[in-house]
Parts: C-alpha cells; structure tokens; sequence
C-alpha cells in the first residue's frame, strides 16, 4: 500500500506548477502546505490510482486516505477527500467517528473544510440523518475557545448540509436551525459559510430562505446576508439590504 503512496508523491511532484503553488500561498489566510499542482490535475491523479485501490476493503481505502491526510498536503487530502467520496456506497453508521477526527484533525483552512464536508462527510449525513444533532454541538462551541481549534468544526456545521439539502427537504429545518446558532458569529470564515448555505438552499427554496433572511436581516453580518442573497432576484436582495 506505501508503493501507491509513493508513486502519487512522485507523479504530483511531476506536475508542480510554482505560479499555482505561491498564488494558492497568498489565496489562503492560513498557512498552507501545498505541492502546486492545479485541482483537475489533482483529480486526474486520484482517478488513475484509485482504479488499482477500488478492489480493497473499505477500511484499506480509509487508512490510505488518513497517511495522504497526515502530510498535510492540500493535493493529498483532496485525493484523500475524493477516494473516501468514491466508496460512499459503502459508508455505515460506525464511520462518523472516523470522519469526525477527520475534520478535528485535518482540516486546517477553508478548502479542506469544504472539499471534505460538501462531499464525504454531506453523503453521510444525508445517509445517516440520525446524527444531525452532532452538528448542534459544532455549530455551538464557545467563542471563548481557541478559535483556530473550532472555526472549522463551526463552519463545517452549516456547509456540511449543502449536499442533503440538495437531495430532500426534510433538511430544510435544519439548515435555519444551524444558521440560526451560528447567526451572530464573529468569524468571517463562520458567517460565509452559513451564508453560502443558505445561498444553495435558496436555489430551491427561495421564499423560503428569503423569509429568513428578513427575519434576521437587521442583526445577520452583512457578510453573511450577501452570501445568502447572491443568487435572489434584483427585487429580492434590494430589500434584503435595506
């Protein structure tokens, strides 16, 4: 198994693009660690090995994708990301866990965050709705901690849902439920990514989301509120602004 991680090592090495490696250093307000190599090309990569990988036991693929997670590589975590999202087929309750000290340990910055819970860990709650609750606690942890420790868990509680909302209204409650608890956050990285939630949801269900948003548009972060509005019609977004 350390072969296949060998070779991807060598063949993004081959692919490194320095433009791309020191414009993704300034993009990220974090400090990344990151080959240069651009996202198709990184998918294309994760494609080609997983077809010799596709074969193994589900817990195979899983610690394969934790040893690309540890080296910190954003190129390597989005293979990681991708292969877990290839065998979501095979995804049961027990995983949560797993996934969860995925996003605790792992994930650093925004991309990681989104790659991961708008793909894997979204198809799993979609899946499992019984642990929707847990998101209760992500969004709610206190300000008064560390924020780099829970940024990500609180931001991950909103765009998590981004992939079920897509699929079944039944998430539609949750989705104000969550934006509601993290509505007054101060981290900007928190107020987009609940904002781009409510932005998919209205794609579905635009009164819906717009009634929201004048329900709380006089205390949500403007940041927040464009984000939610982006998509809504001219008439729509001016008196949300108002």
């Amino acid at each position: 198994m350390k072969n296949i991680l060998t070779k991807i090592r060598y063949d993004l090495k081959q692919k490194v693009d320095l433009k791309h490696r020191d414009g993704e250093r300034k993009f990220f307000k974090e400090k990344i660690k990151n080959y240069g190599v651009k996202t198709p090309v990184v998918r294309q990569i994760a494609r080609k090995y997983f077809q010799e990988i596709e074969n193994l036991e589900k817990s195979k693929i899983f610690d394969l994708c934790e040893e690309l997670l540890k080296s910190g590589y954003t190129e390597e975590a989005t293979i990681a990301f991708q292969w877990a999202f290839q065998i979501k087929d095979q995804y049961q309750k027990q995983d949560f866990k797993l996934f969860e000290e995925w996003l605790k340990k792992y994930v650093s910055n925004w991309g990681k965050c989104d790659d991961f819970c708008t793909h894997t860990f979204g198809y799993f709650i979609f899946k499992f709705p019984e642990f929707l609750p847990k998101l209760n606690l992500w969004a709610r942890l206190s300000a008064r901690q560390e924020k780099s420790k829970n940024r990500w868990l609180k931001r991950a509680s909103a765009v998590i849902l981004i992939y079920p909302i897509k699929q079944d209204k039944k998430f539609l409650n949750k989705i104000f439920e969550i934006s509601d608890i993290l509505l007054l956050d101060q981290d900007d990285l928190v107020q987009k990514g609940y904002g781009w939630l409510l932005k998919e949801a209205s794609n579905i269900y635009q009164k819906q989301v717009f009634d929201f948003v004048m329900q709380n548009k006089n205390t949500m972060p403007r940041t927040a509120l464009r984000y939610a509005i982006e998509k809504m019609p001219a008439s729509f977004r001016k008196k949300a602004m108002l």
